[in-house]
């Protein structure tokens, strides 16, 4: 079966940077769309980007300019590159993938996600 793994996050200052990761595993076909949300305390998750199999992003206005989306097929791997970063960026940072498998059909899913803080 597909399992996402989330990593990257942790403590960062406002302004400060951080690049996070999102890698699939199992027996996977090909891996279509793949998109960051995020949840912040008391609110419910968000779409923060998404990007197509040929590499096609978008993102949300609140990150548009700071954050960049980017995958390595080959590493069956996507990224979360976030820059500027704010306090109101603080959440849990969750992946999803569209994936087709090798027997099971399709996959769409989550990863257990990430904790994002920024703070000083």
């Amino acid at each position: 079966q597909v399992q996402l793994v989330e990593s990257g996050g942790g403590l960062v200052q406002p302004g400060g940077s951080l690049r996070l990761s999102c890698a699939a595993s199992g027996t996977i076909f090909t891996i279509y769309t793949m998109a960051w949300y995020r949840q912040a305390p008391g609110k419910q998750r968000e779409l923060v980007g998404d990007i197509s199999g040929t590499g096609r992003t978008n993102y949300v206005d609140s990150v548009q300019g700071r954050f960049t989306i980017s995958r390595d097929n080959a590493k069956r791997t996507m990224y979360l590159q976030m820059s500027s970063l704010k306090p109101e960026d603080t959440a849990v940072y969750y992946c999803n993938a569209d994936i087709l498998t090798i027997k099971q059909g399709r996959f769409n899913g989550w990863g257990q996600g990430t904790q994002v803080t920024v703070s000083s």
